[in-house]
């Protein structure tokens, strides 16, 4: 099983344009059995937290939507926290969690974490999956 852990900007991304990577990303996870969203309690408040923010005008049921399908398709789990220096060290809980779990870590913002070989983009994630038959896509 894939395990992946999205970082807050793919879920907005995906929320606001449904015919984007992102978007493609979120549907993989609902729509496969072979794919584990993985998610810790400090990062579905900050899914919660952004998706409320005024500025990005998304509506009530759109952020319950989203948080709900985090919930249901996604494994909540405690990580360790590293001491693996971190450029915006708000990010540190999507790489820790996706580190200690042994599972990708889809990011937008690829420069705020280290070169490591389970951080991609979301073009690289589905670059990756389409070379994966079990992916279903």
């Amino acid at each position: 099983m894939m395990k992946i852990v999205i970082d807050t900007n793919i879920l907005i991304s995906a929320v606001l344009s449904p015919q984007g990577n992102p978007a493609k990303i979120l549907a993989l996870i609902s729509d496969n059995d072979d794919m584990q969203l993985i998610y810790c309690a400090g990062i579905l408040d900050e899914y919660a937290r952004v998706l409320g923010y005024p500025r990005l005008k998304i509506a009530s049921e759109k952020q319950a939507r989203a948080i709900s399908l985090v919930r249901v398709f996604g494994e909540l789990v405690e990580p360790t926290m590293s001491t693996v220096p971190l450029p915006d060290e708000s990010d540190r809980i999507f790489y820790d969690t996706a580190k200690d779990s042994g599972a990708m870590l889809v990011t937008g913002n690829i420069k705020h974490f280290p070169a490591e070989p389970f951080i991609m983009t979301p073009a690289d994630f589905i670059e990756k999956l389409a070379g994966n038959e079990s992916a279903r896509i």
